[in-house]
């Protein structure tokens, strides 16, 4: 059984607090932060990490996310109750929860069946129950588009056609462009079917795989 006792409630006040002073503003992100319980993600021997503002190694090559990070784009993903929001890379599932906390309805795509089928069992069993798919995210989800919003959680070396086409009309984007190393976190707002772009910090993200990102164009 999960537990989530007063002790790493009590760390999660204090992350947030720390999210704050880096500048994140909207409180129903933090509070989305301040409720999903992050030490759920981590084995037994790093739970001492779970709320510290760093990302940690979740097997298969891939990260959870640091804190500030999820924080960052979320705020930039500006998510409404009820929105249909495409998750591409569902990874260690954090994100994801975050954006159920919010009030949306997730589909969350990833690419490596190992963390697809890990997460689709342990979601539910801490009480967060996403649509999973696998596959290639970088052609995001045409059977369920059109959708409000669109995160993408790994560096892209450019923008996938795709996910611009698959957002509604005042959807929003938001995509880590750059090469393997660092990325430009990038903001694209359908308004009167014009894009409307901005660029914020650069950030490192584990690489988008797949046909429109960094190859290896089949789900493994």
């Amino acid at each position: 059984m999960f537990e989530d006792n007063y002790r790493q409630r009590g760390l999660r006040n204090k992350l947030v607090k720390m999210l704050r002073k880096k500048g994140i503003s909207d409180e129903r992100v933090l509070a989305a932060i301040g409720t999903v319980p992050r030490h759920f993600f981590f084995d037994d021997a790093l739970l001492e990490h779970a709320y510290q503002d760093k990302a940690f190694p979740i097997g298969e090559g891939q990260t959870i996310s640091q804190p500030y990070t999820v924080a960052f784009q979320t705020e930039k993903l500006q998510v409404r109750p009820g929105d249909n929001v495409l998750e591409v890379g569902t990874g260690s599932g954090y994100q994801a929860c975050v954006l159920l906390e919010l009030g949306a309805r997730v589909f969350t795509i990833e690419y490596n069946r190992a963390l697809y089928e890990k997460v689709r069992k342990f979601l539910p069993s801490i009480g967060y129950s996403p649509t999973f798919f696998f596959g290639d995210g970088s052609k995001g989800l045409p059977s369920r588009a059109p959708f409000d919003r669109i995160v993408v959680t790994a560096g892209a070396p450019v923008v996938p056609a795709a996910l611009t086409e698959q957002l509604a009309e005042d959807g929003i984007l938001v995509i880590p462009v750059g090469d393997r190393e660092r990325q430009a976190m990038i903001a694209i707002h359908k308004v009167n079917g014009q894009f409307i772009e901005k660029r914020y910090d650069s950030f490192a993200f584990v690489p988008l795989l797949g046909e429109k990102g960094w190859g290896e164009g089949s789900a493994k």
